[in-house]
């Protein structure tokens, strides 16, 4: 570039920052450097993909832009906080005219991208309850048909077959073919577990392959096939790997097994040890039908020698007899009811009688009745020259009224 001693005249806002643009992205050294630093002021620009930050030390900060095309491949998700290696090139933004590094790649420094990409979603999908134990489901005890979703050509499908025909032969075994590593294969793996879902039922999902580098074990990190694995109404053995390989996958099955082999082992159980159990319970159910056949046939021997089996005639002599004592009793109970009955008719039967009026008639009284049939109950009911019948043990007797006596003189009438 040609080097300008002084610049001509007065300039513009607009022009100075584009001339400066113009310096800098001109520079070589500044078209591809690698800066370190830490994240600060991270802002994901949702509509837009694009990444806004600022790099800082302990002196000073420098504005950084990356746009979607770089962020989009990324394997994690930079922070706050967070110390990486920045490449990308230098240069000026004229609308406000500040210099800022425009980002290619971001590496993190003192471990990887992949494992912080790893540990991010692992920390999401686990703060949503994706790997809470009581969403685990229970494996049967005994499955007759098993989908295996792995390489149809590697190690690890051969392993389970294996295994599987020697512990349990009555086991089959459905594989689904998928790739296990690269960037189609979270897609195929995600289908198997729909295919075995949906299409094609079986008992129990494996879903795994053998060993390799965290790139290679990648696949089994997608948060689309943790969600899959999570969600299968099947329960999933995820074997990932070796012994000490996890991946979100393993975290998300309903049990994760260090092997493809030792998949295969969980899956199924073992013919021998079944054998062994089933004779165990055919041994202890006979020793407790014994134990009960003993028992019935001593109880039978106690009823056997009770007195109603070896002198029945006895025992009617005996209920005839307390039959006779029975009846005895009750016709004592009846005869003293039937007494009382009769003292209470009595009682009852005199109080009546000497409410009987002919009784009272019979002890010399008489009844005095007007024309009219009315009962002439005192002195004042008659009148003289009034007709009245009087009636008296043996008949009645028809009478005239001719005198009315007071009461002071009934004494005298009477002896009169």
């Amino acid at each position: 570039m040609r080097t300008v001693s002084r610049l001509p005249g007065a300039l513009t806002v607009t022009e100075l920052n584009e001339f400066v643009k113009r310096l800098l992205d001109a520079s070589p050294v500044l078209s591809e450097v690698e800066v370190r630093g830490e994240i600060s002021n991270f802002k994901n620009h949702y509509g837009s993909g694009h990444l806004y930050f600022s790099l800082k030390d302990e002196m000073s900060q420098i504005k950084a832009v990356m746009f979607r095309s770089a962020a989009a491949r990324l394997k994690f998700d930079p922070e706050d906080g967070m110390k990486v290696s920045v490449r990308g090139r230098v240069s000026s933004y004229p609308r406000d005219g500040s210099v800022q590094l425009y980002a290619d790649s971001i590496e993190p420094e003192g471990v990887g991208a992949l494992y912080i990409a790893y540990e991010q979603l692992k920390n999401r999908l686990a703060a949503e309850g994706l790997f809470d134990p009581s969403r685990k489901k229970l494996l049967p005890k005994l499955p007759t048909r098993i989908g295996v979703i792995t390489s149809p050509t590697g190690a690890a499908i051969r392993d389970m077959i294996n295994v599987t025909g020697r512990r349990f032969p009555a086991a089959k075994i459905l594989l689904y073919p998928s790739l296990v590593q690269g960037a189609e294969a979270p897609a195929q793996l995600i289908a198997g577990i729909k295919v075995f879902n949906e299409r094609c039922p079986v008992d129990v999902i494996i879903i795994g392959r053998g060993g390799g580098s965290i790139e290679d074990l990648w696949a089994f990190n997608d948060e689309g096939l943790a969600r899959a694995v999570a969600s299968s109404r099947i329960p999933v053995i995820s074997a990932v790997g070796h012994e000490t390989d996890f991946t979100i996958c393993d975290f998300a099955a309903d049990m994760r097994a260090p092997t493809p082999s030792a998949a295969a082992e969980l899956a199924v159980p073992d013919t021998g040890e079944l054998r062994g159990k089933l004779e165990h319970l055919i041994e202890r159910e006979a020793a407790i039908l014994a134990a009960r056949l003993q028992r019935c046939r001593e109880r039978l021997g106690q009823l056997a020698e009770r007195r109603v089996l070896t002198d029945p005639a006895s025992v009617v002599e005996d209920r005839r007899m307390l039959l006779d004592h029975l009846t005895d009793g009750l016709c004592r109970v009846e005869t003293k009811r039937l007494e009382n009955k009769r003292a209470s008719l009595r009682e009852e039967a005199a109080k009546l009688g000497a409410l009987n009026p002919l009784a009272v008639l019979s002890r010399g009284y008489s009844a005095v009745y007007k024309e009219d049939g009315a009962l002439v109950k005192e002195i004042s009911n008659l009148t003289p020259g009034e007709s009245a019948r009087i009636v008296t043990v043996g008949g009645a007797a028809l009478c005239t009224v001719d005198e009315i006596i007071p009461d002071k003189n009934v004494g005298d009438a009477i002896t009169q």
